[in-house]
């Protein structure tokens, strides 16, 4: 990450976006102590602890600290025109996510950094992939997984008969498309009774939804939510912030993409695609 730095002035509304600076090489970063005030960290030594927390975190997740990090000295100007000294670090989009997945949960504005760099991060994770199909293929999986889970959530939460988990997941929708049950969805995007929506989502939708569902689920299980309602309003809830971070981003609402083919027409073609042959090892002599 480079020190030369230029400002940019971002007009959304999201505070995480008015913070975002880019250097002369086009990179974006953003600056510790911005983030700290903008996360309401009145003592900056009490973030700094925070960014300890996410450098470990960075570590563990097999990513090199000096990818992300950037520990740097800034001049303030203090009393009478003299200037001071201070420490200051900056970070990558994704260092801001793991600084805030380590801050104060009770904050509400952490609350919100989290739903903006994990929309964010998980875009450049699918900006990096190679094409739309496999972005598509990826995502449509773990939407799977994590569906899964999610329904296990839902379980420890009260939400046991498929009624019940069927008017839970309908919370969700809800939350994400702006008051649009599955249903609604479904003939908006003129599909038959027998497609899936998860189906017919391109990568963007998909993404959408899978961190409704991670939320959601992890939601679920931090604040032992109990209760169908709980769990519904619960599950609307975060649909909603997914939506609102969308909107602050400048993205397109889900319900106004365009409908995708079939992943099943994909996921068919992948399972008959020959795989490479392989050469047969070479024997040692002792065999």
């Amino acid at each position: 990450m480079g020190k030369k730095l230029s400002s940019n002035a971002g007009a959304h509304v999201s505070p995480f976006e008015r913070i975002k600076r880019t250097n002369d090489d086009g990179n974006e970063f953003w600056e510790s102590r911005e983030l700290a005030d903008i996360l309401e960290y009145a003592q900056y030594r009490n973030f700094e602890a925070v960014i300890e927390k996410a450098k470990l975190a960075c570590i563990n997740s097999g990513h090199r600290i000096e990818d992300h990090f950037a520990d740097v000295s800034k001049m303030i100007e203090v009393g009478k025109g003299g200037k001071r000294e201070i420490n200051n670090t900056l970070l990558s989009r994704y260092a801001c996510y793991l600084a805030i997945q380590n801050a104060d949960p009770g904050k509400a504005i952490v609350s919100q950094g989290q739903s903006y760099f994990a929309v964010q991060t998980r875009r450049q994770e699918l900006a990096d992939a190679r094409t739309e199909d496999e972005r598509r293929l990826l995502l449509r999986e773990e939407i799977r997984r994590h569906n899964a889970q999610l329904a296990e959530a839902a379980r420890g939460a009260g939400v046991i008969k498929p009624l019940d988990y069927a008017i839970f997941q309908n919370h969700g929708y809800m939350g994400l498309y702006g008051g649009l049950k599955q249903e609604d969805i479904h003939r908006r995007k003129g599909l038959k009774k027998s497609q899936k929506i998860l189906d017919h989502m391109g990568s963007t939708e998909l993404a959408a939804n899978l961190f409704r569902a991670t939320q959601t689920e992890e939601k679920l299980r931090r604040e032992e939510v109990r209760g169908k309602d709980a769990a519904n309003r619960t599950h609307r809830e975060v649909g909603a912030k997914v939506r609102k971070t969308i909107k602050e981003l400048g993205g397109t609402m889900p319900e106004k993409l365009p409908v995708a083919e079939s992943i099943k027409k994909l996921e068919s073609a992948k399972e008959k695609k020959p795989e490479k042959a392989r050469l047969p090892k070479k024997k040692k002599k002792s065999e």
